[in-house]
């Protein structure tokens, strides 16, 4: 289940006035929308020892604390039909993805054919549909359904649940219609996986879509080696978790030899008082100043547990939630996090997130050159990520901050660019120009006299 997407931006566009984020947007002209092409997955950095452990606790464990009976996958081939009325980037990535899953993860996988029916069937729906069964979630995948209407008619049936699943015959894709292409596509990535194999979300996984952190959007190396082991012929349906663990070496010193040789690692589990206020915090619907209390207690927790990566998220978090009314606490908050996660390279794009609020804090302060600085630092990594929506915010701080530097010329060509990459990231026009509108707001020009209108 796909957390609803939670985009940092810009509470620090409180700094502005709202009626100056209105006027700065409505009249910008929008360029085509840009879409990515090439693929650039890194490859998993992790030792087998650790990515055995993690294989066994994605494949075996719920979210929700429950378990799998048994190891499940799909035997034989495997067809994926789009039912109903769909966005229309929804093919091209859908395709991209299914490309990916044979090259990446040797899966035998394929477009149904017209009037077959499909083993994973996605199926588009209204976003406020999603929201009434499950309103924490962006898109779902439930097993042994194939419709919205057989899921909403077996929706309280047991053998439709995860906990009794045994094996892998169908599945279901519910996600919305009426988002942005990013959304779509994000969905496609995470519940398709999930549909394959791995059930779970871990907050230690740095460099995967497996992680409630939703900093990852699209599936990395290392989400693709899971899934090539979860088919590896060494494995199949019915296994248990004891039989799994003992194949599991030999298999990914075959599949990721740079990994090493190796027992399966010791299980890792974060103190059950963090994960509940790291949880807290991240509450979409919660009360804000409740969410900035949770998060400071999840800062206080991992600093005595000694985790760096739940030190790091903290600190995000902490940020993010303070921007509004404590803005130094907020930057502070946000330097933390960027001076752990800057010194890893697994934690590149969770650092590429931190340094947009910290590119928009400068440029809000009249810093051009400085906020030009980090927005270039991170232009790389998060395009590899295909972060299309992270990347559009990026360049247009920079695009402001050129306008700062004197340089119109610069700036109207990263404006066009960004507002490109916005219309795949955000979707419709009016939301591209709001967002637009909120970055020009934040930068001093806003509030010069003569500034955006």
């Amino acid at each position: 289940m796909r957390p609803v997407l939670i985009l940092a931006a810009f509470a620090l566009s409180a700094c502005a006035t709202t009626e100056t984020s209105r006027r700065a947007g409505p009249g910008i002209d929008l360029p085509p929308m840009a879409t990515f092409a090439q693929v650039a997955p890194t490859p998993p950095r992790q030792s087998n020892a650790r990515i055995g452990r993690d294989f066994l606790d994605l494949a075996f464990k719920l979210e929700n604390g429950g378990r799998l009976p048994v190891f499940s996958r799909f035997e034989g081939p495997i067809l994926v039909e789009v039912r109903g009325p769909a966005p229309n980037t929804l093919d091209p990535d859908l395709d991209r993805l299914l490309s990916r899953f044979r090259q990446e993860a040797g899966l035998n996988i394929q477009r149904a054919p017209s009037g077959i029916a499909g083993n994973i069937v996605v199926e588009p729906v209204n976003r406020a549909q999603i929201q009434r069964v499950a309103p924490s979630a962006a898109c779902f995948v439930r097993p042994n359904v194939a419709s919205w209407q057989e899921y909403r008619a077996r929706r309280n049936d047991p053998g439709t649940f995860w906990t009794q699943l045994t094996e892998r015959r169908q599945m279901a894709i519910f996600l919305p219609r009426d988002v942005s292409p990013q959304e779509v596509r994000d969905c496609l990535h995470e519940e398709i996986a999930q549909a394959l194999g791995p059930v779970n979300d871990l907050y230690r996984l740095n460099d995967s879509i497996f992680n409630d952190d939703n900093f990852h959007t699209v599936l990395t190396g290392y989400d693709m080696l899971i899934l090539r082991a979860h088919y590896d012929p060494a494995l199949q349906t019915g296994m248990s978790e004891a039989e799994v663990a003992r194949r599991l070496p030999a298999i990914l010193a075959r599949l990721n030899p740079s990994g090493g040789r190796g027992p399966i690692g010791r299980a890792i589990r974060p103190p059950i008082e963090w994960m509940q206020a790291i949880n807290d915090a991240t509450m979409p619907r919660g009360d804000r100043s409740r969410r900035r209390l949770a998060a400071e207690r999840a800062v206080l927790l991992a600093r005595s547990s000694g985790s760096p990566d739940r030190l790091a998220l903290s600190y995000y978090w902490l940020g993010r939630l303070s921007l509004t009314t404590q803005p130094q606490t907020a930057v502070n908050a946000f330097q933390a996090a960027g001076q752990i996660y800057d010194r890893r390279p697994d934690t590149a794009v969770q650092a590429a997130h931190v340094g947009l609020q910290l590119a928009a804090f400068n440029l809000s302060s009249g810093r051009a050159e400085t906020a030009i600085d980090i927005v270039d630092r991170y232009l790389g990594v998060t395009r590899r990520s295909e972060h299309a929506a992270l990347l559009s915010l990026l360049l247009l701080v920079k695009a402001e901050a050129q306008i700062l530097q004197g340089r119109p010329r610069d700036s109207n060509r990263t404006r066009r660019e960004a507002l490109g990459w916005a219309r795949y990231g955000f979707g419709s026009d009016t939301e591209v120009r709001n967002r637009a509108g909120e970055i020009a707001a934040i930068s001093p020009r806003s509030r010069a006299p003569g500034g955006p209108a």
